[in-house]
């Protein structure tokens, strides 16, 4: 954990301090942020207080009086409910502004940890709680060069394997031979352990209406054939087993099983490939411009394009998540659809941009990885899909 890096962002947001409070698993982030053993048994409450300057302050409970020693800072003890509302307030003095694990109407989801409860005693003692969102994306999903090179090669290795995988399916076709999405699958999750990358979950594989779901997954029990003339869309992500704080990629791709490509599949993934670059020449010009730009900022450039032409009701989820060491990381979302994301798009951050259209038949996703940077964006995998592959008539 590093105190000093925390009071200057606090001083940056007009923030007094940083309350963290922790019971019965209620918020990794905090565990996380204060670099705290994960594997601790935490029975009862406690607060840690980060001022903007000055030594931090713990308020644990008697029977675990050590539960914060690691960390730097006073101490005081409480017994019972009495001396914690008491103490409180008390480590609370001169703290007006306090960012705590909260969003104002649970907008942002992944970041409401504190329960409204300990909310309103925290105002209760006479400070304002405000959102720690921001902060959140700032310790929890920003990245060095060494983690943007590690998420770069992911990228590549991804995009090489879809291909791999790709030309399987084609080789299958072309040979005679079976070929289903769990079996594509494996194989990919194969290519991952040759390369040397991890997944927290096998990819996603689906064909004709299982790829208008946008979160299906083939499985031993449950799949489907791959045949000739079937639309295929593959979405997988993963990172580099070393280092250890590597980071993930994540992109999908789709073809079409035959020579030509239809025209109904080539029709939407223009759709969906237009909301895409919408979306990404929004981050551009605002890095360009160094002008603010928050989530559902990028998330509206995507739906509205996707919306005039047409198809706005079949576009189901956000434009894009966060990327970081986990998949779906904790800094901003690109999203006005299932949560407004009100956190900004800051410097050293990675996310998708990944719409789609889901028909009854078939569902077409295109998904790439975007870096921002202080005066950059960075695509990995570039070119990106600019068409669906008609596998059958592919330089494989």
């Amino acid at each position: 954990m590093d105190i000093k890096a925390i009071q200057q962002a606090l001083q940056e947001e007009a923030l007094d301090a940083w309350l963290f409070y922790y019971f019965h698993e209620n918020d990794p982030l905090a565990l996380r942020i204060l670099d705290l053993d994960q594997e601790h048994f935490f029975s009862r409450r406690w607060f840690y207080l980060v001022p903007a300057t000055g030594e931090p302050r713990k308020l644990v409970h008697r029977i675990e009086a050590d539960a914060l020693d690691s960390l730097p800072g006073s101490k005081d003890i409480y017994l019972g409910w009495r001396q914690l509302e008491e103490k409180l307030e008390t480590l609370l003095t001169g703290a007006k502004r306090v960012a705590m694990q909260y969003s104002p109407r649970n907008a942002v989801p992944y970041v409401s940890k504190v329960d409204a409860g300990i909310v309103e005693l925290v105002r209760s003692s006479g400070s304002d709680v405000i959102s720690s969102a921001d902060l959140i994306s700032r310790f929890e999903s920003t990245m060095d060069e060494l983690q943007l090179a590690s998420h770069i090669r992911a990228v590549e290795l991804l995009k090489q394997i879809v291909h791999q995988a790709f030309r399987r399916i084609k080789q299958c076709i072309e040979n005679g031979e079976p070929v289903n999405e769990y079996q594509i699958q494996q194989f990919i999750c194969d290519r991952f352990s040759a390369e040397g990358l991890v997944s927290n979950s096998p990819p996603i594989v689906a064909v004709n209406s299982n790829s208008g779901s946008p979160h299906y997954q083939p499985t031993a029990e449950r799949y489907a054939a791959i045949k000739k003339d079937d639309f295929v869309l593959i979405d997988l992500w993963a990172k580099l087993k070393e280092p250890l704080d590597s980071v993930y990629g994540d992109i999908t791709w789709t073809a079409f099983v035959g020579d030509t490509v239809p025209e109904k599949y080539n029709k939407i993934f223009d759709v969906v490939a237009g909301g895409r670059n919408a979306a990404l020449e929004l981050v551009r010009q605002s890095v360009a411009k160094t002008q603010t730009l928050y989530g559902f900022q990028v998330d509206d450039a995507a739906r509205e394009y996707i919306t005039a032409q047409g198809f706005g009701d079949y576009f189901i989820h956000r434009t894009g998540h966060s990327i970081c060491q986990e998949v779906h990381a904790n800094g901003a979302n690109m999203d006005n659809l299932e949560t407004k994301e009100e956190r900004k798009v800051i410097a050293n951050t990675c996310f998708s941009i990944e719409p789609g259209v889901y028909l009854e038949d078939f569902g077409i996703r295109s998904e790439i990885d975007v870096f921002v940077g202080k005066n950059q964006v960075i695509v990995a995998g570039e070119p990106i899909q600019s068409s669906v592959i008609p596998l059958l008539t592919a330089n494989y």
